[in-house]
């Protein structure tokens, strides 16, 4: 994979994120399937979700690999997406992998991931922060589409 550009902030991960997903081709009411952890990751999935709020299609957050405990994403008003109803089949155009999943001590692994989203004829994004998925090896085990890696530092603290 090349480097294509360098942005800042949440825009600079939500806008590719988005332009992404509007070009990817994808038909009214496709799947967007988020894998990701419990707790850490769900803000962010949440977070991307916003992002894509207007365009016609299905959002579905799956803890680790869980896949029987998948469930919808839904627009609240006046608060953003929050993770609700369970959803039934999951068959996703578009296989989103946060880098949580990456972490050390997190029960996944890359070519667990891989197995998981093998089964689907999907386009592959990575959204990480840090490099996780090329410091965990994931890069060379998995055939993104795209990846999103932000930087979080310096985180400052004012007392």
């Amino acid at each position: 994979m090349q480097l294509r550009e360098q942005l800042t902030s949440v825009p600079g991960i939500l806008r590719p994120f988005k332009q992404f997903i509007a070009g990817a081709g994808l038909s009214n009411g496709d799947q967007i399937v988020f894998y990701g952890c419990p707790g850490t990751c769900t803000p962010f999935i949440e977070l991307l979700g916003y992002a894509i709020r207007d365009l016609p299609f299905t959002l579905v957050y799956v803890p680790h690999l869980e896949e029987e405990k998948a469930k919808v994403l839904q627009s609240v008003p006046d608060v953003g997406m929050q993770v609700e109803d369970v959803t039934g089949k999951l068959s996703p155009k578009v296989v989103v992998l946060m880098g949580g999943l990456a972490m050390p001590n997190v029960p996944v692994s890359a070519e667990m991931a891989k197995e998981t989203i093998a089964r689907y004829d999907a386009k592959v994004i990575g959204v990480c922060f840090m490099a996780m998925f090329e410091k965990a090896g994931w890069l060379d085990a998995i055939d993104f589409d795209i990846i999103i890696d932000a930087t979080i530092e310096p985180v400052n603290i004012w007392i």
